[in-house]
């Protein structure tokens, strides 16, 4: 769990209301957007999501934002659009689908020229990040290796909640 002290809850607390407002004025906005490989979406992928939901976050996740019947493509341009930073689930499975050129690295490739983007290394190293993608290991992130998936939840949930609304 995350906690403020009263002088940072005062800085943070506008940002809050403001997503909060914004959640329910346009309910298809997220603060998050998680990139992630298709062999995560029921292992570690739906675990931060649900971490994240537990923090405050609104996410954009596919399991739960892709309606049957829809064009998979479309919804994802729309989630990529409707979010205001991409979370990406660096996982061995997600290094391979970046290599093989699949929907996670044409979601990575929008997310890099956003500049709104935050690699979560779980389960490889930044080494192994950094041949695959310089450019998304240019970016800081955050790693499950030096904290727990839960702490990286928190942290990230916190970090959307001080961002301004779009």
């Amino acid at each position: 769990m995350v906690s403020y002290t009263p002088t940072e809850w005062r800085t943070v607390e506008p940002y809050a209301e403001k997503a909060v407002e914004q959640a329910r004025v346009n309910p298809d906005r997220r603060d998050l957007f998680l990139c992630h490989a298709w062999d995560d979406r029921q292992g570690s992928a739906a675990e931060l999501h649900g971490l994240l939901k537990t923090n405050g976050a609104t996410v954009w996740f596919s399991e739960e934002d892709l309606p049957l019947g829809s064009l998979m493509i479309r919804e994802i341009d729309k989630g990529l659009r409707n979010s205001r930073i991409g979370i990406v689930l660096v996982t061995p499975a997600l290094l391979k689908s970046i290599e093989k050129e699949g929907i996670a690295e044409k979601e990575l490739a929008v997310l890099l020229n956003s500049k709104r983007v935050i690699p979560v290394t779980h389960g490889v190293t930044y080494e192994q990040l950094l041949d695959i993608s310089p450019m998304l290991a240019s970016h800081a992130g955050l790693s499950t290796k030096e904290s727990s998936l839960d702490d990286v939840a928190a942290k990230l949930a916190a970090a959307a909640a001080a961002l301004p609304a779009l």
